[in-house]
């Protein structure tokens, strides 16, 4: 069993690292493919958007093929100040805030991830904006 105690264990943290990576590549690049390919295949994964709550892989999935080339375009954005931490060698946490180029409003999203036998793989996730000052 993984010693959840054990935290950032490098070979985890560099798996997971890569993972949040490919994964932050496949939304600026609009990689429908790498971005469902980047959540559980399962009805308990979730995503909290900024105007939607999704619930299970299927909704997650056509929430990003349902996304217009203007829509992701709105939505491009530069990480800052992101943190990963992993818990043992499987589970692991993704925080990061960022702003959207096109009107520096400023976000942040957050991710739970589980290393599976086919990888790492988003659980849960959270996108939110905060509000203008």
């Amino acid at each position: 069993m993984t010693d959840v105690n054990e935290i950032d264990n490098p070979e985890a943290l560099a798996g997971l690292r890569a993972a949040f990576e490919r994964y932050d590549r496949g939304l600026d690049e609009n990689d429908v493919a790498v971005l469902d390919d980047s959540f559980w295949e399962d009805a308990r994964t979730l995503r909290y958007g900024v105007a939607e709550n999704l619930y299970g892989h299927a909704q997650i999935a056509a929430f990003r093929a349902s996304r217009t080339p203007t829509q992701h375009q709105s939505r491009a954005r530069r990480l800052e100040n992101t943190v990963i931490t992993t818990f043992g060698r499987d589970f692991g946490v993704a925080n990061t805030e960022y702003v959207l180029l096109a009107n520096g409003r400023r976000g942040r999203q957050s991710q739970s991830w589980v290393r599976f036998p086919d990888g790492w793989k988003v659980v849960a996730a959270h996108v939110s904006l905060m509000q203008d000052p």
